[in-house]
C-alpha cells in the first residue's frame, strides 16, 4: 500500500445521483475512509452536450447529504483541456498515435467484411482500417495504437473484488480513440490524466467499468503514469436485469431519507444490516463493516 491512500469519486453531471452511483459514491468513501486516507470528487463534465447546467451543484448536494464530504474542492474536466492536450502530444511525440477517419458504419462494415459479428454491449474492435493512413478520408478522431513496441498489448491487471484479469488490447479492443470525432477528448485519457493529477491510489467504482481498465492501463504504461489499484464493485439492475443508469431513466435516490438510501446502497455492496439513528454513526460503522472486509488481511 502506498504511504498515502488516495480515492476518487467521478460522476458525469447529466442527472442527479441514482441509486446505482449512489453505490459507487459509497463504496469509494467508505474504501478511503477504512485506509485513513483522503476522498476526492471528479465532475466528469468532458461529454459537454449531455451535461446539464447546475447538476454538478445537485450532485454535491446530494453526496453532503448523506456525509460523503471530499477532502478538497471538487476538481472539474472542462477545466483540464491543456492537461489533455499535453498528454496526446506526448504520445504523438512518441509515434504512439493516428488520425482516424471512420464512422461507426464504416467500422461495423469492416468488422462484417472480416466475419466479425457485432452483439449488443460487446466493443466494436477496430480493424486498423487507418493505421497505414487515411486513404483520401478525412481525419476525424485520433486513435492511440494498442501494441507495445510492435508487440499486441496484453494487460494483467488484479481486481480486488474481481481477482485476476487478462485482456488482449489488440484483439479485444483494438487501436482506441483519445481524441473524438466531435472534437472532445475521450474518457479514456482525461480519466488517466487526472487520476495522476490528483495522486489517485485506488479507483473504486461499478463493475460495469472494469472493461475500461485495461485500456487505462495501457495509456498508463505509454506515458508513465503511476497504475492505482483497482476495486469494482457490483451494479444495481432494473427489473429487465440491465445496470440501472440514467439513460434508461433512473430516478434520483430518496435525498429527503438519506440514511434510508445509504442502507440500500449498503445491502448492493454485501455489507451487514447496520442499524442507526444518525447518518454519521451509520457511517462510522460502516467504515468499519468495510474495513473488516476490504481491508483487514485482504490481499492486493
Amino acid at each position: 500500500m502506498p504511504a498515502t491512500y488516495i480515492g476518487r469519486f467521478a460522476p458525469s453531471p447529466t442527472g442527479p445521483l441514482h441509486p446505482g452511483s449512489l453505490v459507487a459514491a459509497l463504496a469509494s468513501w467508505l474504501d478511503a475512509r477504512a485506509h485513513h486516507g483522503r476522498w476526492l470528487v471528479r465532475i466528469e463534465d468532458i461529454d459537454a452536450p449531455r451535461c446539464i447546467a447546475g447538476v454538478d451543484q445537485i450532485i454535491l448536494g446530494q453526496l453532503a447529504i448523506c456525509g460523503l464530504l471530499p477532502d478538497g474542492e471538487p476538481m472539474v474536466q472542462s477545466q483540464r483541456g491543456p492537461a489533455y492536450r499535453e498528454a496526446l502530444d506526448r504520445l504523438q511525440s512518441l509515434g504512439l498515435t493516428y488520425p482516424c477517419g471512420c464512422t461507426r458504419r464504416a467500422i461495423e462494415e469492416a468488422m462484417i467484411g472480416a466475419g466479425i459479428l457485432h452483439q449488443r454491449f460487446e466493443e466494436r474492435v477496430y480493424p486498423g482500417t487507418c493505421r497505414e493512413g487515411l486513404h483520401g478520408r478525412p481525419a476525424r478522431a485520433t486513435r492511440v495504437l494498442a501494441t507495445c513496441g510492435g508487440i499486441e498489448a496484453v494487460v494483467n491487471w488484479n481486481d480486488r473484488r474481481l481477482g485476476k484479469q487478462r485482456q488482449n488490447l489488440a484483439r479485444e479492443v483494438g487501436d482506441f480513440v483519445v481524441h473524438r470525432a466531435d472534437g472532445l477528448w475521450a474518457y479514456q485519457l482525461a480519466v488517466v490524466v487526472d487520476d495522476a493529477a490528483q495522486g489517485v491510489t485506488d479507483v473504486v467504482r461499478g463493475e460495469d467499468l472494469a472493461d475500461n481498465t485495461p485500456r487505462q492501463i495501457h495509456l498508463q504504461r505509454l506515458l508513465g503514469l503511476p497504475q492505482p489499484r483497482y476495486l469494482h464493485v457490483p451494479l444495481v439492475r432494473g427489473p429487465d436485469g440491465e445496470k440501472l443508469s440514467k439513460q434508461n431513466g433512473a430516478q434520483a435516490f430518496d435525498a429527503s431519507s438519506p440514511l434510508r438510501a445509504l442502507q440500500q446502497a449498503a445491502r448492493v455492496l454485501e455489507l451487514p444490516e447496520i442499524e442507526s439513528h444518525s447518518v454519521s454513526a451509520w457511517l462510522q460503522a460502516a467504515t468499519q463493516a468495510w474495513a473488516r472486509r476490504w481491508v483487514d488481511g485482504a490481499t492486493t
